[in-house]
């Protein structure tokens, strides 16, 4: 009886494969999620960056690689989409394997550099990367950090290097997150806004930014 109810977990466990194939045209969300026909969909095998999130390019300067990756796959979400589904994540979203205009949307994407190939997943775009590396294309212009680092600790990508402290401004006042406070992962750089990185909390304090509870 154990070992029966240890197969029936190991199946209720597993993620089947979706025999579902979803066509017409999709509403981008980010960089590698769309909704088509009414589902919610996660591109197969990559990762772009996530919205909010900077870069650096060849010079230093910080660029919006999250807005180019939602740029990029809303270009190609301009024509018709068919997407064939491969498996159901955590989040009950469709991951999917999507083709427009006869490309693989997937492909194009880290060809651009424009995302990830996501090789703990899947392998299956790593040769995309390696050229889209090699030509300096996108995310590979210059320092990127991965989306699912960005994701866990919030990333430290636009940073300069050794300065990790974030100073945010928010309806509460100019507060700085020190790496792996309650805070940090959530909270998002803007220069444009005047927010800044800040080397020391010396540094944040001098210039007059109080420390965030947590």
């Amino acid at each position: 009886m154990l070992r029966i109810c240890s197969l029936l977990v190991l199946v209720v466990l597993a993620r089947p494969v979706v025999a579902q194939t979803l066509v017409g045209t999709a509403r981008v969300i980010d960089g590698d999620t769309l909704v088509l026909a009414g589902e919610r969909v996660r591109l197969y095998g990559i990762d772009a960056p996530e919205t909010g999130q900077t870069c650096r390019d060849a010079a230093g300067a910080a660029w919006d690689c999250g807005g180019f990756a939602t740029g990029a796959l809303a270009a190609l979400a301009a024509a018709e989409m068919r997407c064939d589904g491969v498996e159901r994540d955590r989040y009950d979203r469709l991951v999917a394997r999507c083709r427009a205009a006869g490309a693989d949307v997937g492909a194009a994407l880290v060809e651009a550099g424009a995302a990830f190939a996501y090789a703990r997943y899947a392998a299956d775009y790593l040769p995309h990367e390696a050229r889209a590396r090699a030509a300096g294309r996108g995310v590979w212009s210059g320092q990127a950090e991965r989306p699912e680092v960005v994701r866990a600790f919030g990333g430290t990508a636009g940073a300069p290097e050794g300065c990790a402290i974030k100073g945010n401004i928010s309806g509460n006042g100019r507060l700085y997150h020190l790496p792996g406070s309650r805070g940090y992962a959530a909270t998002t750089i803007s220069t444009a806004k005047g927010e800044r990185w800040f080397c020391s909390e010396d540094q944040a304090v001098a210039a007059g930014w109080v420390k965030a509870r947590g």
